[in-house]
């Protein structure tokens, strides 16, 4: 077994941890004792880190609707698809018809693209999060 240095991607602390790594699968997880950040301590989340990396329902590619059923598609259709309908929405409603909702597991710097993109691109303010730790 061994251990691979990282960061806890479930919120933007950006604690240390160390996963352990056996047969090429992630199957635990320990704190980096002198991470400046999280010195020796995870929480819940951390700690349970590596359980959805190998979950068998954790998405691997892209879904979309077709025919009333989701079904993989590639990246550039999915993104297609959102972009066409959030521009159909906008027209039709006003950009205040959208809103976004940003995640606790992104890092800072990710959720401070998103709120620039949500005013700048798609002119609304409606944002909000779930930062539940």
């Amino acid at each position: 077994m061994r251990d691979v240095m990282t960061i806890c991607c479930y919120c933007g602390c950006g604690c240390g941890l160390y996963l352990h790594v056996e047969n090429e699968r992630v199957v635990g997880v320990a704190p980096s004792r002198h991470h400046p950040v999280s010195r020796n301590n995870l929480c819940v989340k951390g700690w349970h880190i590596h359980e959805f990396i190998h979950h068998p329902d954790r998405l691997t590619s892209p879904l979309v609707r077709k025919k009333g059923r989701l079904v993989p598609a590639t990246w550039d259709e999915a993104l297609d698809l959102t972009a066409d309908g959030l521009r159909r929405c906008g027209e039709k409603h006003g950009p205040d018809a959208i809103g976004v909702l940003a995640s606790a597991k992104c890092t800072n710097e990710e959720n401070y693209l998103l709120q620039k993109f949500t005013r700048a691109v798609l002119g609304t303010n409606n944002i909000d999060h779930c930062a539940r730790l």
